[in-house]
């Protein structure tokens, strides 16, 4: 009996790039990429029923695309998995991503063989790194943006909101959640590869050959171009996964950097911001920090 496939978990804060991720490394023959798995098989809570999750349970299983470009319930993946779903939400979210993983390796990559890893990119969920059996191989990315990165990316919404100090609650949301991830990360018993959005977005083909090394795959070229390449089947994630030209390639958006916002001139003269964010952004030597 062929060993089961590694399940790589991409985890972090929101708006960090783990959708392109998830692509790139679906580009690669031997892995599948299922987007954020884990937030469609989670259970629903009450007050949730008009939610993406419990909709795939139902009517949108008819119209929900994955990209695969089948509906989710003709999608070779996912139609079989969200049917024998709606008769065992009662399991766990570890027994339910087992059952997934086991309908992904049924089927064959792109080259014949089996697929060696399956990617889960549901940010937000620390259950699975802890969760899943001993006998498989969980492995997880820690995918962090430059909190000046993100901070631009996030402060529009946020002064939108009107909320009292809405500016500096959004750079405390940067600092505690990634703080939080990597503490419970480094403490869950599984190898953990902490990986910059700028080390993947400025030199993707070193931080991909890096990543590569670390799952015990070849290189594979294809990566670089994930809307061209990518045989992932994503049905919850960042709506760019139906875009071309913005998952054609790996790229990074700089406008942060000509930004004159006070948060982000002023944000790494706090020590404990701008130490996180050179440990979780910048610790693969792929290149200088932006400091």
């Amino acid at each position: 009996m062929s060993r089961p496939p590694t399940l790589l978990l991409i985890r972090g804060l929101g708006h960090s790039g783990t959708t392109i991720l998830d692509l790139a490394l679906g580009a690669h023959p031997l892995v599948m990429g299922l987007g954020e798995a884990a937030r469609i098989l989670k259970t629903p809570e009450p007050g949730e029923e008009q939610r993406g999750p419990a909709m795939l349970r139902g009517s949108q299983r008819q119209d929900r695309l994955c990209t695969c470009g089948a509906t989710a319930k003709d999608c070779p993946i996912w139609g079989p998995a969200l049917e024998w779903l709606v008769a065992h939400d009662h399991l766990s979210l570890p027994d339910k991503m087992q059952r997934l993983m086991q309908f992904s390796s049924a089927m064959p990559s792109a080259t014949g063989d089996p697929h060696r890893v399956i990617v889960d990119s549901f940010q937000d969920e620390l259950v699975l790194p802890q969760a899943m059996p001993d006998q498989l191989d969980v492995r997880v990315i820690h995918l962090v943006r430059d909190v000046r990165s993100w901070l631009h990316s996030r402060l529009k919404p946020a002064r939108e909101s009107a909320q009292p100090l809405s500016e500096l609650r959004t750079l405390l949301r940067w600092w505690y959640v990634n703080r939080k991830f990597d503490r419970a990360l480094q403490r869950c018993g599984r190898p953990v590869f902490r990986l910059g959005y700028e080390e993947l977005a400025l030199q993707p083909e070193r931080s991909l050959q890096l990543l590569c090394d670390w799952l015990a795959l070849p290189y594979a070229d294809q990566m670089l171009s994930p809307g061209a390449n990518s045989t992932s089947h994503i049905l919850s994630g960042n709506r760019m996964r139906f875009d071309p030209a913005r998952s054609r390639a790996i790229r990074y958006d700089a406008a942060w950097m000509a930004s004159n916002d006070w948060l982000l001139r002023t944000a790494l003269l706090i020590p404990a911001v701008a130490g996180l964010n050179r440990k979780l952004v910048y610790s693969n030597d792929v290149l200088q920090s932006l400091v």
